[in-house]
């Protein structure tokens, strides 16, 4: 969890607040929880692990923008939230996700709301420690690494706080207008 863990929660009430997600996925609810925040655009690569939210994009009103390469999806995404309030990028597990390293850094720097959302290996692939391609050291490493950049961080592997945590990182990278992340 991130180091804000004691904010008090999502509003109950007003535009920030929860939206009632009766039959959404959590990429659904995440998908609509970035547009309620005016995320009309996402920047990044599609890769192995994060090929499905791709897929759930294509289907949003979002639209996808390809970059040549993740760090440059990084401060596209930094530069959109300067002009538009928040900004997205969406990247593969580590060679994806350190990539944007120095792009979310810049942000929190300079006070740039960007989420920053990752795709990992799912909890089931993860057993007995297997040897996965794009891994650093084990499976937390990237999460730790964005705990260093971002005002707070989630790991969506409990589908029963999977739409809880969503909402507690978009109202803190709306608070502290600072970066955040999402696996």
């Amino acid at each position: 969890m991130s180091r804000l863990e004691s904010l008090p929660d999502a509003p109950s009430s007003g535009p920030l607040a929860m939206k009632p997600a009766k039959g959404l996925s959590i990429g659904q609810y995440l998908i609509r929880r970035l547009q309620d925040y005016g995320i009309r655009d996402a920047f990044g690569i599609p890769g192995d692990y994060i090929l499905s939210f791709y897929a759930q994009l294509a289907k949003s009103p979002i639209r996808v923008v390809g970059c040549t390469r993740e760090d440059c999806a990084g401060f596209a995404a930094d530069a959109y939230a300067r002009i538009n309030g928040m900004g997205a990028v969406v990247v593969t597990y580590c060679v994806g996700g350190l990539s944007v390293c120095n792009s979310t850094a810049g942000a929190y720097a300079e006070k740039s709301p960007v989420v920053v959302i990752s795709g990992s290996p799912g909890v089931g692939e993860r057993v007995n420690n297997p040897l996965l391609h794009h891994k650093v050291r084990d499976f937390r490493t990237q999460l730790e690494v964005f705990e260093k950049l971002c005002v707070a961080c989630t790991e969506l592997n409990d589908p029963v706080v999977a739409f809880r945590e969503i909402d507690r990182v978009l109202d803190t990278a709306a608070r502290f207008k600072r970066p955040v992340y999402i696996e």
